[in-house]
C-alpha cells in the first residue's frame, strides 16, 4: 500500500509515506515554511496542514495525489471530550471541527486526491506505532513484539498510553485521562521558568543538572504513579518554590533546584509505570514515544534501574512522529510487511548540481576539495567551526551528522563560541559525535550503539579534560554514535580528525539559529552562513571559507 500520514492537531506538523511497508519519506513543516514547530502568534495555527511536507514526500516517492491508496490522521475528533479537565472548551471545539474536516481540507490542498480512504488514528496509538512498528530488535535489527509507553502533554482525552504490540497488532493495557499529565506538568514548569512551553522542555533538563531536587518530599505528594498503571498529577504553586523567571533573565539556584526536583519525579514515576507495564506484558524489550521520551536523562535512567533490557526510543518522538505513526498503523491494518528504521535522514536532499546553482546564484566564493571530509577535520583541528550540510535532513528534532554545527571538543570555551553563533542560553550543552567502535571507554552508563542522541553518557574521567566542550556540569554527554557504512562520509571525518589530533569525538550541535528550525535548503544555510559567525561551511562536495 501507499499510506500518506499526517499530524496537523498540537505542533510539530509534519507528512510521512510509506510505500510496501518501508518509509520513504519524512518531514516536518516547520523545515519547509520556517516557522519552528509550526507556531505563529495565533493558538490555531499549528492545525495548518503541512502541506508543503506532504507534496515533497509524494514528490520522493514518486507518486501524484491519486496514486495513494490511504491516509492516516493522527487524531480521532470522535474520541474528545471537551468536557475533560485541564482543556479550554473554546479552543477544544475549534480544534475537533478543524480535524473532523482535515479529509476536506486534504481535498483541496492536493487536486487530485479523491479522500475515499482516510483514517483517523488516535493520537496515542500513532506515537505508538511510530517506536513499536519502526524499532530495530536485536542483531539483525528487525522488528519484533515489544511493550510500549507513550507519555506526552496530551492525546484526544489522555496523556499516556501503555500496551504491548504482539504480531504488529496493539494491545493497550492502560491509558491515563486528563487532566493528569506529566507532559503538561513539563510545560508548566517550562513556562515557569522562563521558557516556551511545547518548544523549550530540553532547556529545563539541562537547567536541571545545575541543582539539587531539595523539593522532593513536597512534590511526591503531588506527582505519583498509581498501583493500576496510572498515575496523578496535583496542581502545583510553583511560585512557593521558585519566582516567576522572566525571558532572558538569569536563573539562580532556586530555578535550578525546582527543575531538579521535578526531573527527579518524573523519572521515578516513568520508573513505575515501566514497572507495571513490564509485570504485565513480560517482554524484555520497550519502545518509548511521546515528548517525555525525548527526555534523554529519563531514557537513561530507564535502562539503568528499569526492569526493560533494551529500550528503543523514535528520533521523532515529538508529535512529528505521529505522522510516520499514523502511517504505519493503517499500513499493518492493511497487512503489509513493514520494515524497521534504519536512519533519520527521511528528509530532503540536494544533488551536487543543485547546491552548486545555489552558491553561483549567491555569488559566493567556493571550492571544490578532493576529499570534503578531510578538509573539513583540518578545519576543526585548527578550532575552526564547520558548519556541515550533507545528504538528507533529520527527521525530528537533533542534528544528527546532516544539519550540524562541528567544533573541537577540547576547547571548553567553543560552547560558549557555539551559543553565541545560535543565539541561545550559555548554559545549554553542545553534544559529542564519535564513532561507534570508539565510543566505549569515552563514555560509559549509556547504551553504544546510540545514533540518535536520546540516551546520556557518563564521560570517563580519563577524557573529561580532553573533552571539555562537551562535558556537562554533571559529567554526562549526550553522545552520537556513528556507524562508518551508515555515514561514510562524517565517519571519514572523525577518522581524519582522530588521525590530527588523537581525539576520536566532534562537537555536534543543531545547524540553526535560536527560534528558528534547522536549516533544511542550501538557501537557508547560506543565510545561516552569512550572518554567523562560522568559519567554514562544507555543503556536499563544497566548501565556502569566511574571507
Amino acid at each position: 500500500m501507499r499510506v500518506l500520514g499526517i499530524n496537523a492537531v498540537f505542533h510539530d506538523s509534519a507528512a510521512a509515506l510509506v510505500i510496501d511497508g518501508r518509509t520513504v519519506a519524512a518531514a516536518e513543516e516547520e523545515r519547509f515554511s520556517r516557522r519552528k514547530h509550526g507556531k505563529r502568534p495565533v493558538p490555531f495555527s499549528a492545525w495548518e496542514l503541512p502541506e508543503h511536507a506532504i507534496k515533497w514526500c509524494l514528490a520522493e516517492g514518486g507518486l501524484t495525489p491519486d496514486d495513494l491508496d490511504a491516509v492516516g490522521y493522527s487524531y480521532d475528533p470522535a474520541l474528545v471530550d471537551p468536557t475533560s479537565g485541564g482543556l479550554d472548551p473554546g479552543w477544544e471545539h475549534l480544534r475537533t471541527t478543524y480535524a473532523a474536516r482535515a479529509p476536506q481540507f486534504l481535498r483541496t490542498a492536493l487536486p487530485g486526491y479523491a479522500g475515499e480512504d482516510f483514517h483517523f488514528v488516535r493520537h496515542h496509538v500513532a506515537h505508538a506505532a511510530s517506536a513499536a512498528l519502526a524499532a530495530p530488535w536485536g542483531p539483525d535489527g528487525s522488528l519484533a513484539d515489544c511493550a510500549v509507553l507513550v507519555a506526552d502533554g496530551r492525546g484526544e482525552a489522555t496523556s499516556m498510553l501503555a500496551g504491548e504490540y504482539r504480531d504488529r497488532k496493539l494491545d493497550i493495557h492502560r491509558a491515563q485521562s486528563l487532566p493528569h499529565s506529566l507532559g503538561l506538568l513539563y510545560e508548566d514548569l517550562t513556562a515557569h521558568l522562563g521558557f516556551e512551553r511545547s518548544s523549550d522542555e530540553y532547556k529545563v533538563m539541562a537547567m536541571a543538572s545545575y541543582g539539587e531536587p531539595r523539593h522532593l518530599d513536597h512534590f511526591r505528594q503531588l506527582v505519583y504513579a498509581t498501583p493500576d498503571g496510572g498515575f496523578q498529577t496535583e496542581p502545583v504553586d510553583w511560585t512557593s518554590f521558585a519566582p516567576q523567571r522572566r525571558l532572558g533573565e538569569d536563573f539562580d539556584e532556586r530555578h535550578a533546584d525546582l527543575a531538579a526536583t521535578v526531573q527527579v519525579v518524573l523519572e521515578e514515576v516513568l520508573l513505575d509505570l515501566c514497572t507495571w507495564l513490564y509485570a504485565r506484558t513480560g517482554s524484555s524489550r520497550l519502545a518509548l514515544a511521546g515528548g517525555v521520551a525525548l527526555n534523554c536523562v529519563a531514557n537513561t535512567r530507564l535502562l539503568d534501574e528499569g526492569p526493560f533490557k533494551e529500550i528503543w526510543v523514535q528520533p521523532a518522538a515529538g508529535d512529528s512522529g505521529t505522522a510516520l505513526g499514523a502511517a504505519l498503523t493503517v499500513a499493518a491494518d492493511a497487512g503489509d510487511d513493514l520494515l524497521p528504521m534504519t536512519t533519520a535522514a527521511l528528509g530532503r536532499g540536494w544533488s551536487d548540481e543543485q547546491i552548486e546553482s545555489a552558491l553561483n546564484t549567491a555569488r559566493i566564493r567556493y571550492e571544490r576539495p578532493s576529499d570534503i571530509a578531510t578538509t573539513a577535520a583540518k578545519i576543526i583541528a585548527e578550532n575552526g567551526i564547520v558548519a556541515w550540510f550533507q545528504g538528507r535532513a533529520e527527521y525530528g528534532p537533533r542534528a544528527l551528522g546532516h544539519r550540524s554545527l562541528l567544533a573541537h571538543p577540547a576547547q571548553a570555551d567553543n560552547v560558549e563560541r557555539l551559543n553565541d553563533i545560535k543565539g541561545r542560553e550559555q548554559f545549554r550543552p553542545v553534544a559529542p559525535m564519535v564513532l561507534t567502535d570508539r565510543a566505549a571507554g569515552i563514555f560509559t552508563r549509556g547504551p553504544i550503539p546510540s545514533p540518535y542522541m536520546l540516551f546520556v553518557h557518563d564521560v570517563a574521567p580519563a577524557w573529561q579534560d580532553r573533552l571539555q566542550a562537551v562535558t556537562h556540569v554533571d559529567g554526562t554527554a549526550r553522545i552520537q554514535t556513528v556507524e562508518a557504512t551508515d555515514d561514510p562520509l562524517t565517519a571519514g571525518l572523525l577518522i581524519e580528525f582522530e588521525q590530527l589530533t588523537g581525539i576520536p569525538v566532534v562537537v555536534n550541535t543543531s545547524l540553526n539559529t535560536a527560534g528558528r528550525p534547522m536549516v533544511d535548503s542550501p538557501r537557508d544555510v547560506l543565510e545561516l552562513f552569512g550572518s554567523a559567525p562560522v568559519d567554514a561551511l562544507a555543503i556536499g562536495p563544497y566548501l565556502v571559507r569566511r574571507p
